[in-house]
């Protein structure tokens, strides 16, 4: 029998809100964390490698009848997410026939880009897949999708390029928020895990909560290992949400149903929402 509960945690500063504050020492050995990229938690999860933990939402679409979502924790934004970025060496209006460089770290994003361009703009444009080096992606592209912190450092650098915040572009196509991750657990470890489960929640909330009383430790710590300054740090974590209610769902199920529309999901997908006494809520 598995000892601990295997925990993923994505490698960006996005998520860090709910683990900054996370009293790790309370579970001693009964819990063991998992850093990577999102599309590298996305097969841990679906390889059954990771028990619970933050991956993209479109992920968790693939696997809906596997997953349940852990209530109230998500990454979202209404408008501009600050880490999602399409670079461009022309305006987005004129990329129909464009071949576009996405990052391999992605899976919400890349699909996301792709009802926007399809759906939104009426673009046929190609793709291909690459490691996350902006100047690399953009030597044979028109533009290149790039995200979390490599998205953060590319902005930086001041590139010549157009650039074009997704969660910006999504809003202001739809009205929506947009979930980029979710945190989900594994339906086959919830009989075994459940109370620890609902501590490890616990915790996640509590380390949000705290960091929204006082994000200046989380702020101060960014800026020490990530560079860049600490109003731009402080701008980027207000414009992120954290919790998952009725408002990011709607926003997500929509996003759902255009990528079946598109061909990128067999079918529209509900969210299905872990329920603290262990009992699955359709909602």
């Amino acid at each position: 029998m598995q000892k601990s509960l295997r925990i993923g945690q994505i490698l960006y500063t996005n998520t860090l809100p709910v683990y900054f504050h996370f009293d790790q020492a309370h579970f001693e050995d009964r819990i063991a964390f998992i850093r990577q990229v999102p599309a590298q938690l996305n097969e841990a999860m679906a390889r059954g490698e990771i028990d619970v933990g933050p991956i993209s939402s479109f992920s968790y679409a693939e696997h809906a009848a596997e997953y349940l979502v852990l209530p109230d924790l998500s990454v979202s934004a209404k408008g501009r997410v600050g880490s999602i970025f399409l670079f461009s060496k022309k305006p987005i209006e004129e990329l129909d026939g464009a071949r576009i460089a996405l990052t391999n770290t992605s899976a919400t994003s890349i699909n996301l880009l792709k009802v926007i361009l399809q759906k939104f703009y009426g673009h046929h444009v190609s793709y291909v897949t690459q490691a996350p080096v902006l100047a690399e992606m953009m030597k044979d592209a028109d533009g290149a999708l790039l995200i979390g912190d490599d998205a953060i450092m590319a902005i930086r650098q001041r590139v010549p390029y157009m650039i074009y915040d997704l969660g910006e572009l999504w809003n202001r196509f739809t009205g929506y928020s947009m979930t980029f991750a979710l945190w989900a657990v594994r339906k086959a470890v919830l009989a075994e895990h459940t109370d620890l489960l609902s501590e490890v929640h616990d915790a996640f909330m509590e380390s949000k909560k705290q960091f929204h009383q006082n994000p200046e430790p989380l702020i101060e710590y960014v800026h020490n290992h990530y560079g860049g300054e600490k109003a731009d740090w402080r701008q980027y974590f207000q414009g992120l949400q954290h919790v998952f209610g009725d408002e990011q769902r709607a926003g997500l199920e929509y996003y759902f149903r255009c990528a079946a529309e598109q061909g990128l999901l067999p079918e529209p997908v509900k969210v299905n929402v872990w329920e603290r006494a262990g009992q699955q809520k359709l909602r």
